[in-house]
């Protein structure tokens, strides 16, 4: 069956399998915009801000009705003056998924008018967290066991950096896949 199937659909596919081998889904998390009050004006987005973790490789998603509502990624300006005038990235889909990618500080606004209504959101993105560590003796390790936990921590960063890439890939086929 599978010699009868396209060269670019058996691309997709290997490309949606090992993006699936390679992400650990219970790593990340997606953060629904407002709960299930969803994207709406006159909801209070810093405190449920407030109220979440966000990390490298989490998604923030924002659920709105489609055509009367849309989510913009601006700078502090843009989102303290409601304006999206350089903004770095636009959504309009009614369900929409933005990977966070690096750490730092993210603004995000309705650009239909809802920002002046509340519709906004600022979020602070942390590094993932080290992985955890056994307790460290107070005798001296051998050289080889420094080397092998150098080692690891090097593979856990190499893996967590991938699944990031795997997740953005993925995200950006989905996306064009929907959009057509």
């Amino acid at each position: 069956m599978l010699s009868t199937l396209s060269p670019s659909l058996i691309h997709f596919f290997l490309l949606v399998v090992g993006a699936a081998i390679l992400t650990d889904p219970a790593t990340a998390t997606d953060h629904i915009v407002g709960a299930n009050k969803g994207w709406n004006p006159g909801i209070n987005y810093t405190h449920w801000a407030n109220n979440q973790t966000f990390y490298v490789g989490d998604f923030i998603s924002f659920r709105y009705k489609k055509f009367e509502y849309n989510v913009f990624e601006v700078n502090k300006t843009g989102y303290d003056n409601c304006t999206i005038e350089g903004a770095s990235g636009n959504w309009s889909n009614g369900k929409d998924f933005v990977l966070l990618k690096k750490p730092g500080r993210y603004y995000f606004i309705c650009g239909t008018g809802g920002c002046s209504n509340g519709m906004k959101v600022s979020i602070v993105v942390h590094s993932l967290p080290s992985p955890p560590s056994a307790s460290i003796s107070a005798t001296k390790h051998s050289e080889s066991t420094k080397h092998a936990n150098s080692a690891a921590a090097e593979v856990t960063a190499g893996r967590l950096s991938l699944m990031v890439v795997c997740r953005a890939l993925l995200v950006g086929l989905v996306s064009s896949i929907v959009m057509g």
